[in-house]
């Protein structure tokens, strides 16, 4: 096979991906012995392809899981290795058939059922998904399977590359955020909602918790046929920690994919393990996971890596924040405030002419293989934001900087002195100022929502979903 590469500067975007097909083809030719009839890109964060291919007059389909734009060096492999432990020990995933260089990507059984939801909330405002009571049955039998995941002993997984033994409470707690925060310190993500959210989850480790187990990450993820589970899936952030992170995921995803009744996912969790749930250790690892999430978000809005999903980042980041601080706001028993509105729009001419020039252009731009239709609606959606953006953005500063001001007693001159004032209360670490930056940040993070949707908080917009509450049930 010749030396190619997967830079996309190197190539106009249709040949790019004519170039990834090549590559898939040559893979399947040396490594099945089969012929590829059919590639198709799926829509997800990352590239991923169903391969139809015939060998020996028979057709079967592998699935080609590709690497994130915005992944770190090793990364897939990690996630490959981890299935392969899995898959070793009876677990549910697909068989892994190996490694490809070009395009950088794993290769799995394709699993022959209906596509899940994608997970992502610019497809969940416009079609909500739903839960059936086949998918239900599915979604209790799933917290089985995942009882068996945690199992699985640790040992079995520090052989790969960032998957140590964690022995205190302390690390077994924070081992994950820990490493997004340096993350997005590293990309430059991390604003006074990411400091906040980190030290809150410094001074609030639940000690009591120290047996460590390998834990999916991102749990939650699975296919199914009808009321059958038939594979596991997405192991990217698996990590050893605490089982709890894993039961706070469905809170997390939920309703952007649809997670049903979460305290009943809970309740089956409990007898499938043979241990009880600890309802507020789940709530500390909801924060944990929405902080993961969040900086992650903002992470694949870096404009200059080719197929990064800006506008599901910004989308991701007022959203899944927002519920990082419902999640403190329930366990330490506060209420929060949703009574905002928004004000009319201000009219910058520039700005509204120019944005709206972005929307009728962008809406004839050529569909293709490389540049499908949901990419063109994603793209669309960028100055369909900052149209509304521009036109609330002196509000949303002002409404803000006046939070601030009340908080501190201090005038301050703009947007950046508030947030330079707000950012030393938060390094002060002083808990007892926990409940007014809570509701401070919470309302910061409801009022960029409102902007994105244009209108009032609306509970029947998944974007103003309130996290569905535990503590109580």
């Amino acid at each position: 096979m010749s030396e190619r590469t997967d830079a996309p500067e190197a190539m106009d975007h249709d040949a790019f991906e004519a170039r990834q097909h090549e590559g898939i083809a040559e893979w399947v030719a040396k490594n099945l012995g089969g012929r590829v009839r059919e590639i198709e890109r799926l829509e997800r964060w990352r590239p991923q392809w169903k391969v139809v291919y015939e060998k020996d007059g028979e057709t079967d389909a592998i699935f080609v899981r590709g690497n994130r734009p915005i992944a770190g060096e090793g990364d897939l492999e990690f996630e490959m290795h981890v299935m392969q432990v899995l898959e070793a020990h009876g677990i549910r995933v697909p068989h892994i058939y190996g490694w490809m260089d070009s395009p950088k990507a794993f290769v799995m059984d394709w699993i022959d059922t209906d596509d899940r939801a994608p997970g992502m909330l610019h497809t969940a405002i416009e079609n909500p998904t739903s839960m059936d009571d086949e998918r239900w049955a599915a979604m209790l039998s799933y917290m089985d399977h995942l009882a068996q995941v945690h199992r699985v002993p640790v040992s079995e997984f520090t052989h790969i590359r960032g998957m140590k033994a964690l022995e205190t409470a302390e690390e077994i707690a924070l081992r994950q955020t820990e490493r997004m925060y340096r993350i997005g310190v590293a990309t430059k993500n991390i604003d006074s909602t990411f400091e906040f959210l980190q030290a809150w989850l410094r001074r609030n480790v639940p000690t009591h918790r120290t047996e460590a187990s390998f834990i999916a990450g991102d749990a939650g993820q699975f296919m199914s046929h009808g009321s059958d589970v038939i594979a596991l899936m997405d192991f990217e952030i698996a990590a050893i920690g605490d089982t709890h992170w894993d039961l706070a995921c469905f809170r997390g995803r939920h309703p952007y994919e649809n997670m049903g009744d979460i305290p009943a996912l809970y309740r089956r969790y409990a007898e499938a393990s043979g241990r009880e749930v600890d309802l507020p250790v789940v709530c500390y690892h909801t924060v944990a996971f929405l902080q993961l999430s969040a900086i992650a978000a903002m992470t694949f809005m870096n404009p200059n890596v080719r197929g990064a999903n800006w506008i599901e980042g910004v989308l991701e980041y007022a959203s899944i924040s927002r519920r990082a601080f419902e999640a403190i706001a329930e366990l330490q028993g506060f209420q929060l405030d949703y009574d905002l509105h928004l004000p009319e729009p201000v009219i910058k001419p520039f700005e509204d002419s120019g944005f709206q020039k972005l929307l009728v252009d962008i809406e004839q731009l050529p569909v293709s293989s490389s540049f499908q239709e949901w990419e063109r609606e994603l793209l669309g959606a960028i100055p369909k934001f900052l149209l509304n953006y521009a036109r609330h953005r002196d509000w949303f500063e002002a409404e803000t900087a006046a939070d601030i001001e009340r908080l501190t007693g201090r005038s301050l001159d703009d947007a950046v002195a508030a947030d330079a004032a707000l950012m030393e209360v938060i390094g002060a670490g002083d808990p007892e100022r926990d409940e007014d930056l809570v509701r401070l940040l919470h309302r910061r993070t409801l009022r960029l929502s409102m902007i994105i949707a244009g209108t009032d908080p609306d509970d029947a917009n998944p974007l103003f979903h309130k996290l569905d509450p535990i503590l109580e049930a």
